[in-house]
């Protein structure tokens, strides 16, 4: 047999990094484009959690982060499980939550092994010692496969459990938490520490808010997660030949650019992920089927966003038929794109297999 060639990421074409081989043919843009820029920073603060949203869950994030320290500090007759230190992570941490979805992602590492039973009891435990210290709080505890919830009428948080690194070669099925779970809550330290570290940019952060509302309203981009979206902000925005950040308005243009010309599909170089060992290319979490969902929603609508349909990309009016259906903007007909890739269906009676159809 002959030795298989070995795989070399191709990196897609992309006009920012390109753009000393293409230089610019007209004149700067006029007042009359400043409208999508100006649409952006719009819909940007109308997805910005209001104040009140966000003071009700920083009140319960600082109510519940007190009564964990007490925890560290003083266990007392609490035995079911030892804590090691809490992290906040997650959307709150990094300043981009979305107006809507209020609540906090918050990390526990246990020093003792991660029971079910114990996890269960510390639930319990934080709610108890909550409603000692603020009996009129309306606040309610529900155990999940990932810790357990406390939310307010007005706002929830999330508690990730997870233990120390050596602890993970020491759990039982059965008894202790899901390792793949408890592997899961160190990669959202490591993520919230790394967007800390270098996406602290403000234009960063507002990109991230109008991605993850795009994604939210048209289901091609259902796909990418939060991480992924953090990653493309960061790239869109700073990564650039003479290392000077884009304008808001450029990024998001460029984010349905990079898509488009194949940025998350197979065979590209795509994102290595900044905190995962062996450089694992992000967009290798999607399955094919959704590398081509993305990739194709992305080509659709950066046609209706080149022909003057902003408004609708942003959700300001119509709908996300935009990215399914035809279009006609001035004139111009914008048809969806089809599927590139079919997956192969199953064996038949004679045995025979259907081959899946990937196209460039």
């Amino acid at each position: 047999m002959k030795p298989r060639p070995p795989f070399i990421p191709h990196v897609p074409f992309d006009i920012v990094l390109a753009e000393p081989a293409f230089p610019t043919v007209k004149p700067p843009e006029g007042k009359d484009d400043l409208s999508f820029p100006d649409a952006l920073v719009k819909r940007n603060t109308d997805l910005t959690p209001s104040t009140a949203e966000q003071t009700s869950l920083s009140e319960l994030v600082t109510k519940i982060q007190t009564v964990l320290d007490g925890l560290i500090v003083s266990p007392k007759d609490f035995e079911a499980c030892k804590i090691e230190e809490v992290r906040q992570v997650g959307a709150y941490k990094k300043g981009t939550m979305v107006t809507g979805n209020n609540v906090a992602d918050m990390v526990i590492v246990l020093k003792t092994l991660p029971t079910i039973q114990g996890v269960s009891l510390l639930g319990k435990k934080v709610w108890e010692m909550m409603k000692q210290k603020n009996p009129r709080d309306m606040l309610t505890m529900s155990p999940n496969d990932k810790g357990f919830d406390l939310s307010s009428p007005e706002a929830s948080a999330q508690m990730v459990i997870t233990t120390i690194i050596p602890n993970l070669r020491k759990l039982e099925s059965g008894v202790h938490m899901d390792a793949k779970i408890l592997s899961s809550a160190h990669s959202m330290i490591r993520q919230s520490r790394w967007f800390e570290e270098n996406a602290q940019n403000s234009t960063i952060k507002m990109l991230i808010r109008l991605l993850l509302d795009l994604k939210r309203r048209f289901p091609g981009f259902e796909p990418l997660n939060p991480w992924m979206l953090d990653l493309l902000a960061h790239y869109c925005i700073l990564n650039t030949p003479n290392r000077e950040p884009l304008t808001l308005g450029q990024a998001y243009k460029r984010f349905l650019q990079i898509l488009s010309a194949g940025f998350f599909l197979p065979g590209s170089a795509g994102i290595v992920d900044p905190c995962e060992s062996g450089a694992v290319r992000v967009h290798t979490a999607m399955n094919l089927e959704e590398q081509d969902q993305a990739c194709l929603t992305a080509q659709t609508l950066l046609r209706v966003l080149s022909h003057g349909g902003y408004k609708h990309l942003l959700g300001l009016e119509g709908n996300a038929s935009i990215a399914t259906e035809m279009s006609v903007w001035d004139g111009v007909v914008v048809s969806p794109h089809e599927k590139a890739y079919t997956k192969p269906e199953k064996k038949d009676e004679d045995g025979d297999t259907e081959m899946e159809v990937v196209k460039s």
